[in-house]
């Protein structure tokens, strides 16, 4: 079969570096498949899909060497706006792409630009509409769209280009589990009914093993392994050298095989890992379910208090819906709920940011109505979803001296919890670079040291491993758990409850502005039919762990690839 797209020995350096991002990379994608493309940041994946379409090296310069070609097109003799006919790219950030006051005239941006005649303008504005299911939101403003509506439009302003080969790069990092699912559902659609081939790149394991048809293992600018998600994925060992996660139902049996039981393939989706569970269990020994320490009660008064919370905005929305909960010091506690829940604005209580309606709020048996901000700021202290909205000062130091020097600590306080948060952050050595220099990861760490210098008793992490990759995600998550052991009381507001199995103790489950669930994790993760009516994903390990308890009769409250593992030995030959 013909590529509609090849690389040919492709290497690349961005002007004044030294290393090259791309290096000697060849790779053929065919008209029709779904290729995942994986690798660590920094791996180079987004240099190679901007290079597909021209940008690289045509827009950035540099030095480029090799070929690439795109339907027969050369990406450097051919101008990037002919380039854009047959390749059609979404970026993480789906804001990014969308500029105009309504959805149609979205999609007509690009083809008016392209002198596209007017009736084919309006004959292709319905179809696309149609296939990424946005029909009747002609008119609708792209601000009011969710986020995965807007992420499905950013594919459909693509879309009515009529590319050859869809580019998708982190396209469902910043989604809720409900926008991630409409993005991966719609792509999957359009590949298998329009026959579009697809270039996605994703750090979401266990979607992609499910979707694609080939992968391509970046990492350091090499090409490392190509396969199909079976091979790729299988190769636990490798993934985790280069800091990827992959799917938990493949690490699972990778460390059942690690305790010298065999298997012949280990699998990388859910269904073959259920079947291979009931084979195992009549092959190997299964030991009782571990026994877990019970949370102890909480004596202690509480630290944040809310009591018949309810919040109308001034749309008539009735965001929270009689929120009642007592978080206590030195706990560790995770909320979660789809977009809407009301997780944010219930966070937005505790810091005083919005009034309630109705009931009260208490910190420190203080109510928060009472309290200013600069108040609050001494006790609570916020990491924002994105880090750059709380960043604005010219230097690293600078940054976290600036709410000590705001409240008026003395020069020498201001020094010794500047030079010691920057130090546990591990920002010393850049402290005097300008923030917006360093990776997202590094600014993150920017504003949890900012947070840590004021030294507060609470600390909450608003959706904190948005757009990172797992060592980014696990990286601040560290953070989290150190704060903790610190006697710090954490926060962690997230989507993404596979990475929380071996941080958080307690769950909250946010509906419709309503507590739905509020209990110890090993508890709550095992809820699945309340989670998935939430539009949650419990954890592979979680659901593998309820087949076992299934085949066993007995109760395996497990959470993580390994504590389902260790319930596994080899059985003693008579």
């Amino acid at each position: 079969m013909k590529a509609i797209a090849t690389l040919e020995k492709v290497s690349y350096l961005y002007p004044s570096s030294r290393d090259a991002v791309l290096k000697d990379i060849s790779l053929e994608i065919y008209p029709g498949e779904f290729l995942g493309l994986i690798g660590p940041t920094g791996a180079g994946k987004s240099t190679l899909c901007l290079a597909l379409n021209g940008i690289v090296p045509q827009f950035y310069g540099g030095r480029f060497f090799g070929h690439i070609t795109v339907a027969g097109k050369d990406t450097l003799d051919s101008p990037i706006t002919e380039l854009s006919r047959y390749v059609g790219m979404v970026f993480e950030d789906p804001e990014m792409q969308l500029t105009s006051t309504s959805v149609e005239n979205e999609i007509a941006f690009a083809l008016e630009n392209l002198s596209v005649p007017r009736d084919e303008i309006i004959s292709r504005i319905p179809r696309v509409l149609e296939a990424v299911r946005l029909e009747g939101y002609e008119q609708k403003n792209p601000q009011e769209l969710s986020g995965g509506q807007k992420q499905r439009l950013a594919i459909a302003c693509v879309l009515a280009l009529q590319p050859s080969l869809l580019i998708l790069d982190e396209p469902t990092s910043q989604l809720d589990p409900i926008g991630s699912n409409e993005v991966f559902a719609t792509v999957k659609e359009l590949n298998q009914e329009l026959g579009i081939s697809i270039l996605m790149v994703s750090h979401a394991a266990e979607e992609m093993a499910q979707f694609a048809d080939r992968m391509a293992f970046l990492s350091d600018g090499k090409l490392l392994a190509l396969g199909t998600p079976d091979q790729i994925y299988s190769q636990v060992e490798q993934l985790t050298q280069h800091y990827l996660r992959p799917p938990q139902a493949a690490q699972t049996f990778y460390l059942i095989t690690e305790r010298q039981i065999p298997i012949s393939q280990i699998p990388v989706t859910l269904p073959p890992s259920l079947a291979l569970l009931v084979a195992l269990s009549q092959k190997a020994q299964i030991t009782p379910p571990p026994q877990f320490l019970t949370p102890p009660e909480r004596t202690e008064p509480p630290l944040l208090c809310v009591k018949n919370l309810i919040h109308t905005y001034q749309d008539g929305t009735q965001a929270l819906r009689g929120v009642s909960l007592d978080i206590h010091p030195g706990e560790y506690v995770l909320i979660v709920g789809q977009n809407g829940a009301g997780k944010s604005t219930l966070v937005k209580h505790f810091l005083n940011l919005l009034q309630p309606s109705h009931g009260k709020v208490y910190v420190n048996n203080r109510e928060t109505s009472t309290l200013s901000v600069s108040d609050l700021a001494r006790s609570i202290g916020y990491v924002a979803q994105n880090p750059d909205q709380q960043i604005f000062n010219t230097t690293v130091e600078k940054e976290v001296t600036f709410a000590l020097r705001n409240l008026g600590y003395s020069r020498k306080m201001i020094e010794q919890r500047t030079s010691s948060s920057l130090k546990d952050m591990e920002l010393w050595e850049v402290r005097h670079v300008h923030p917006l220099a360093l990776p997202k990861g590094d600014r993150a760490r920017i504003v949890i040291a900012a947070i840590l210098a004021m030294n507060p008793e609470i600390v909450i992490f608003d959706e904190p491993t948005i757009g990172q990759d797992y060592r980014g995600a696990c990286s601040i998550l560290d953070v989290s758990r150190q704060l903790h052991q610190k006697g710090k009381t954490v926060i962690v507001i997230t989507h993404h409850l596979y990475l929380m199995a071996e941080y958080a103790e307690r769950v909250i489950v946010m509906g419709q502005g309503t507590i739905l669930l509020d209990a110890p994790i090993r508890q709550a993760y095992h809820q699945t039919e309340l989670l998935q009516s939430t539009y949650l994903t419990p954890p592979q390990a979680v659901l593998l762990a309820q087949k076992l308890a299934e085949l066993t009769g007995q109760d395996y409250p497990l959470l993580t690839p390994q504590e389902l593992a260790n319930c596994f030995v080899p059985r003693q030959s008579s």
